[in-house]
C-alpha cells in the first residue's frame, strides 16, 4: 500500500500526511474547510482534491480525521474497498457507523495540543504516543494492516474494544478536561484570587486552551461515560471534604500519599535541576549551550514564566546519573539553581 487519503486537514489530519508522505505515500486529501485544505497542500503534506469522492478515488488508505459527528456523517456515505480508519476521540458511536465497510478500524492518537490547524501540524507529532485500534467488527488482517501503518508513524498500537476505549478516556482525557475547565471559570468569578495565579494553577488548568468546539462535540459524543465519570468524581470531591472539615490530616494525608505514589509511576525516575532566567533575551539559548556542553540526555522541561515579568523558573528532567553534570555546565555559564 502506498496510496492513501486523508478526510479533514486540522492538526491531526495534516500531521497523518505529513507522516505518511515522509515514509514515502502519495496522499490526496481533503476539508470542508477551503483554507485549511490549502495550508495542508501549501506544506506538501497532502495533493489537495475537490471533493471526498476525488480524493479516494483509487487509494489503499482512508484516514477519517474529522470530529466524532463529522465522521459518522462521512461513514455514513462512504463506500469503499480501501482500509480504512479514523482518528475520533470517541469510538463507540463511530464503529457503529461503520459497520457497513468491509475493512474498518477505528483509531484514536492518543497526541495533540492545545492549539489547533494545519500549521502547526508535524510529522513527529505522534512518536511516543499510544494509538489506539478497535477490535470491534474488524479483521485480523485489517486491524494488522493498520497496527503496521501507526507503528511506522512511531506510535504504539494499542488494541481494544471501542466501549473500553470510551470509558478509560473519558477517565484519562475527557474528565481532566471538564474539571481544567470548571476550575478556570469558578476562580474566573474571582478575579483578585485570579490574579494570584502561579504555575500549580496554570499547569492544572493547560488543557483549558484548547479549542472549544471541537472538545464540545467529543464530550458530547461520550456523553454517557463523560456524565458517570464526572459524578463519580463528585462522590471522590465530597469525600475530600469530609476529610478537610473533620480535621482528618493523617486520612488527608494519606490520600495525598496515594495520589503521588501513583502520579510518580507514570513517568521514568528523573532529577530536576531548577535554572532561575532572568527577564532578557537569549536566556534560553544560554541554557541550551549548557546543555550541549553538558551532552545529557533531557526527559523533560517545563518553563513557568512570571506573569508581570521578571523572568521565570525553568526546570529540566534529566537522568540521575547526568544531574551533576548539567548542573556544572550551567552554573559555568552564569545560572542561578534553585533548590
Amino acid at each position: 500500500m502506498n496510496r492513501a487519503a486523508v478526510l479533514g486537514t486540522g492538526l491531526i489530519g495534516t500531521s497523518v500526511a505529513l507522516a505518511l508522505t515522509e515514509g514515502g505515500w502519495t496522499v490526496t486529501g481533503w476539508d470542508p474547510n477551503p483554507e485549511h485544505l490549502a495550508v495542508a497542500g501549501s506544506r506538501r503534506a497532502l495533493l489537495p482534491a475537490r471533493s471526498p469522492a476525488d480524493a479516494i478515488e483509487g487509494v489503499d488508505l482512508v484516514v477519517l480525521a474529522g470530529p466524532p459527528q463529522a465522521i459518522v456523517a462521512q461513514l455514513a456515505d462512504l463506500s469503499t474497498d480501501a482500509l480504512v480508519t479514523d482518528v475520533a476521540g470517541v469510538k463507540t458511536p463511530v464503529v457503529e457507523a461503520a459497520r457497513h465497510l468491509p475493512r474498518f478500524v477505528g483509531g484514536h492518537p492518543m497526541a495533540g495540543r492545545e492549539s489547533t490547524g494545519p500549521g502547526l501540524a508535524t510529522s513527529s507529532l505522534f512518536k511516543g504516543a499510544s494509538w489506539v485500534l478497535t477490535i470491534d467488527r474488524t479483521s485480523a488482517a485489517a486491524l494488522s494492516a493498520v497496527s503496521e501503518i501507526v507503528a511506522s508513524l512511531g506510535a504504539t498500537p494499542i488494541p481494544m474494544t471501542a466501549a473500553d476505549h470510551d470509558a478509560d478516556v473519558a477517565l484519562i482525557s475527557h474528565l481532566p478536561h471538564v474539571l481544567a475547565s470548571a476550575l478556570v471559570r469558578k476562580v474566573a468569578a474571582h478575579p483578585e484570587a485570579l490574579e494570584l495565579a502561579a504555575g500549580g494553577f496554570r499547569d492544572l488548568t493547560r488543557i483549558a486552551l484548547s479549542e472549544p468546539s471541537w472538545w464540545a462535540d467529543v464530550l458530547v459524543a461520550n456523553r454517557t461515560e463523560v456524565a458517570s465519570s464526572l459524578r463519580d468524581m463528585a462522590t471522590e470531591l465530597a469525600a475530600w471534604a469530609v476529610r478537610i472539615e473533620q480535621d482528618d490530616s493523617p486520612a488527608v494525608a494519606a490520600a495525598l500519599q496515594g495520589a503521588r505514589e501513583v502520579r510518580r509511576s507514570l513517568a521514568p525516575p528523573v532529577a530536576a535541576v531548577i535554572v532561575v532566567l532572568d527577564d532578557r533575551p537569549g536566556e534560553v539559548a544560554r541554557v541550551g549551550h549548557a546543555l550541549a556542553a553538558s551532552q545529557v540526555d533531557l526527559r523533560d522541561l517545563q518553563l513557568r514564566h512570571a506573569t508581570h515579568g521578571g523572568g521565570g523558573i525553568l526546570t529540566l528532567s534529566v537522568r540521575f546519573e547526568e544531574e551533576a553534570a548539567l548542573r556544572q555546565a550551567l552554573i559555568s555559564d552564569g545560572f542561578r539553581l534553585g533548590d
